[in-house]
């Protein structure tokens, strides 16, 4: 097996990378690995010789290359994370002595506010009657998206027995194979009541008994997390949302009306599966804004 295959299997089984995610570092990786002029990852005695003269300074003057070439800071920042990835697992592998590419500092990035739904638009957007079993699935999609703060990756990755109907509450496979629960309110219990059942007949009619999860396409099978931005898309733009909302965006307003509605950041930061509370936090400066905008809008001597 080639070593970026190894390598690959590593972010898919043990860390749980989304396709999305293995797709850019193998692609950032191998874009090094030319700058450096080691063009393929083969498993010979060569490319190990290479790899293993690799250390920080070559990186740094590649990073130098990048910022010449004006790219952004965030992906010279994305860049620089798989290279330490994989440095970082050859020398799990003893292939390569690690040095200081773990030490190299990311660039630094303003934190940019996320953007989110108000609660006219979330009521505009799940006001809508299901006809048929693709609209209830929709609909469970944005109750559920709505009512749990799921990454979009952790949602597609749901099957029937992560989650419990009558407990209120989900089993949710985030980051790092890293489990957690989340607690699900009413109205998206009772979407996934309604949906469940339709998903279940739908796929005895196409002979997939054994087939699981709780979204699926119109073949039976398991929704991609491209397919879920398609449909939000779709219903963003029935609703009249911002253009630039995504699935994600789902995420940002569930944890920033948690926020203005008083929840601790410490509460937000479990049940959305942040390993810092520092990623948390930046939903403190979109609630503050929002705070702000209100205070202009409404006092007086504003």
């Amino acid at each position: 097996m080639f070593l970026m295959d190894k390598f690959i299997q590593y972010l898919q089984s043990e860390l749980n990378y989304s396709r999305h995610t293995i797709r850019a570092y193998q692609s950032d990786i191998n874009h090094f690995l030319q700058y450096l002029n080691i063009n393929r990852l083969e498993t010979s005695p060569d490319i190990y010789s290479s790899l293993e003269k690799v250390d920080h300074l070559q990186v740094r003057q590649y990073l130098h290359v990048l910022f010449s070439r004006r790219l952004t800071k965030k992906t010279m920042g994305r860049k620089l994370s798989a290279i330490k990835s994989f440095f970082s697992y050859l020398q799990r592998e003893r292939l390569h002595h690690g040095g200081k590419i773990a030490l190299l500092p990311s660039p630094k990035i303003g934190k940019k506010i996320p953007l989110f739904l108000t609660i006219d638009e979330i009521f505009r957007l799940l006001d809508f009657s299901p006809g048929n079993l693709w609209e209830m699935r929709d609909k469970a999609i944005f109750e559920l998206l709505y009512a749990s703060g799921l990454r979009v990756s952790e949602l597609v990755s749901l099957d029937e027995e992560m989650i419990d109907l009558k407990g209120f509450i989900l089993r949710v496979r985030g980051k790092g194979k890293k489990e957690r629960f989340v607690p699900i309110g009413g109205k998206a219990v009772d979407a996934l009541n309604i949906y469940l059942p339709l998903k279940r007949e739908f796929q005895k009619e196409q002979g997939l008994y054994e087939v699981n999860p709780v979204f699926i396409n119109k073949y039976g099978r398991r929704l991609s997390t491209r397919s879920v931005g398609r449909i939000c898309k779709k219903y963003f733009q029935r609703s009249g949302i911002n253009g630039k909302a995504s699935p994600h965006s789902l995420r940002h307003t569930f944890a920033t009306h948690l926020l203005d509605a008083g929840v601790d950041l410490r509460t937000i930061q479990e049940m959305l599966g942040h390993a810092n509370i520092s990623t948390t936090q930046v939903y403190t400066h979109v609630s503050l804004n929002h705070l702000m905008q209100v205070y202009d809008r409404a006092h007086p001597k504003a």
